[in-house]
């Protein structure tokens, strides 16, 4: 599997950075990438998802965008729909691979493949909470900030080296619906920004470590 493996096109010049973005489910951070792409110097080449009839495919047609289904269940392992998601990712040719409210654990083969061109978005201050139920725990845990977190994307689960974040104050009557919606609030504006960055050439992953502007980077960026 390895000797096949192929490293994602990397955009010169004036052209748009060309991205593919993967989803499970309602893609609101899909919509926040289609609302702002025409000024941010990429373009949304297809959408992928991995449940069939959820509403970002619906916001991605509706912006003539094209969609596919790769539904993880018509596989009967990992490795297999991995395989399947590549070969559809691969048709498209992105230079970049953004998963924004993707559930699915991915191989790390199928990491490897895109490695340095995969972001995830995560919706909590990485390393905290990694894992599902973020904001319930946050809760939970008596944290006086919670957030989200881009990532570029490694064979760890939630590890990559974080990218950038955006915060916000737990206040005292929150509960995990109130908290989410201030999250995602932020999450709507941090994604397209981290996109923006390596759209521009002012983002890489090199050695382990995220580099800006020439420079890696101690902590994540703000947002």
């Amino acid at each position: 599997m390895r000797g096949a493996l192929r490293p994602l096109p990397v955009t010169t010049g004036t052209t748009p950075l060309s991205v593919v973005v993967l989803i499970s489910g309602g893609g609101t951070n899909l919509q926040a990438l289609i609302d702002t792409a025409p000024r941010r110097g990429f373009r949304i080449a297809g959408v992928i998802s991995n449940r069939p009839a959820v509403k970002g495919l619906a916001r991605a047609a509706a912006a003539g965008i094209a969609t596919r289904v790769v539904d993880h269940t018509a596989h009967p392992d990992r490795a297999g729909f991995d395989a399947a998601l590549a070969a559809a990712i691969d048709a498209f040719a992105p230079d970049l691979v953004v998963l924004a409210g993707f559930m699915r654990i991915l191989t790390p083969a199928f990491v490897d493949r895109y490695r340095g061109r995969m972001i995830n978005i995560h919706p909590s201050l990485l390393p905290a909470f990694q894992g599902l139920h973020t904001h319930r725990r946050a809760l939970e845990a008596g944290v006086a900030e919670h957030g989200a977190s881009v990532h570029f994307v490694t064979a760890e689960l939630d590890g990559g080296p974080v990218i950038a974040q955006a915060r916000v104050a737990v206040e005292a009557d929150d509960d995990e619906d109130r908290l989410a919606a201030r999250v995602l609030a932020r999450e709507h504006v941090l994604l397209p920004q981290v996109v923006e960055w390596f759209a521009l050439g002012r983002l890489a992953m090199r050695d382990g470590r995220v580099w800006f502007d020439g420079t890696a980077i101690a902590q994540p960026l703000p947002c």
